[in-house]
């Protein structure tokens, strides 16, 4: 017997049809049926056999049912089609010396430490985005994350958290697999005796991902994106960032592209999904509480302590504290991504954290008021 799934606008099953959904699709493994996905306008069904039987999944009492190992209820569409309008409109700016004869040649870097009271040596004449971004006139463009954290907060993430995992050495400048992203600092929240830090999840979207670990979301915004449209969301981030800046003046620059940046451990525990992460950092008690504002670049492994960033200055606001986040919550952004016009694969995976930024090129603006939302 063949299952075709008929999925319309419930495709991502964020609501009471997703125990039933579920349900079904355990009925359809017992029974060693096969199962496609078709397009339905505005329905959600289960059509059997030759099609002539038809279940609405709507209709039936919704009992919390997961499957065996990990809930799977987010299925990737074919992206819209149409012209990618941001494509190609990175500026590509030169990476430059960090010193030159010991003297500081490059403008702010990023992740820096923010810790509260933390002011780094570069008197910039800078000034971060103090409010929303959304209030500043900015909209995400993207979104991707680093292995283990980029910034520095003390008792937060820093060198003395733990994972399942830890390549470098104590000073965190150690080598690590050419293959594999270099592991950042990490929170302090993993409990190996804890299962929903030690429990696999079964990855469906997302690629190099690993339970119990600590990585830091990042929400590139701009004030020149493709806000609002199709386009909105590009992979490389810079596309999305400059996408309209022969029509949307990018000055100053740190007053019209921003950074959110959010760090989470990851547990296989639906007691933590979130559905909208493509939206931007994640604001509900004391997420998104603790921010530190300031200026600062682009970050990655292609930056250090002697190659810096010329996307700078830009603003980054930055949580301070460690979150817990479910895995289903990562791989549903991860469809999510997967689902946008521009191809946004290669931000499905974590990318590589950069060494912390040294006090000399840092800035010497970090605010920590608290948003009022």
């Amino acid at each position: 017997m063949k299952v075709t799934v008929a999925v319309g606008i419930l495709i991502n099953l964020v609501s009471p049809a997703r125990g039933s959904f579920l349900r079904l699709l355990q009925k359809a493994a017992e029974d060693n049926c096969e199962y496609d996905l078709v397009n339905c306008q505005d329905t959600l069904a289960i059509c059997l056999g030759d099609d002539d039987v038809m279940e609405s999944a709507g209709g039936m009492d919704d009992d919390n049912i997961a499957l065996e190992g990990s809930p799977s209820f987010t299925f990737v569409r074919p992206p819209p089609p149409g012209d990618n309008t941001c494509e190609g409109t990175d500026p590509d700016f030169e990476s430059i010396a960090c010193m030159i004869d010991g003297v500081v040649n490059a403008l702010e870097q990023a992740g820096a430490n923010v810790t509260e009271g933390y002011v780094g040596e570069i008197e910039t004449e800078a000034v971060p985005i103090t409010s929303t971004f959304f209030e500043a006139g900015l909209c995400p463009v993207n979104v991707h994350w680093h292995r283990g954290t980029e910034h520095y907060s003390l008792g937060q993430y820093d060198e003395n958290g733990s994972g399942p995992t830890r390549e470098l050495d104590e000073g965190f400048h150690g080598s690590y697999p050419e293959d594999e992203a270099r592991l950042g600092y990490e929170c302090s929240l993993y409990d190996e005796t804890d299962p929903k830090f030690t429990t696999p999840y079964d990855w469906q979207y997302c690629t190099s991902m690993t339970v119990g670990e600590t990585y830091e979301i990042h929400w590139p915004h701009s004030s020149a994106g493709a806000c609002g449209t199709l386009n909105q969301y590009q992979t490389p981030f810079q596309d999305g960032v400059f996408c309209k800046s022969d029509e949307i003046e990018l000055d100053p620059l740190s007053l019209t592209v921003g950074v959110q940046a959010q760090v989470f451990v990851i547990v296989n525990d639906e007691t933590y999904f979130y559905p909208q992460m493509m939206r931007g950092m994640l604001v509900d008690g004391e997420m998104g509480k603790y921010v530190t504002k300031y200026t600062g670049s682009t970050t990655g492994t292609s930056f250090n302590d002697e190659i810096c960033s010329a996307y700078t200055p830009i603003t980054w606001q930055v949580d301070r504290m460690c979150h817990l986040i479910s895995a289903s919550s990562i791989d549903k952004l991860c469809a999510d991504m997967l689902s946008e016009r521009n191809d946004m694969s290669g931000d499905t995976q974590p990318h590589g954290s950069r060494e912390l930024v040294p006090d000399d090129l840092a800035a010497n603006n970090h605010q920590n008021r608290a948003f009022r939302y």
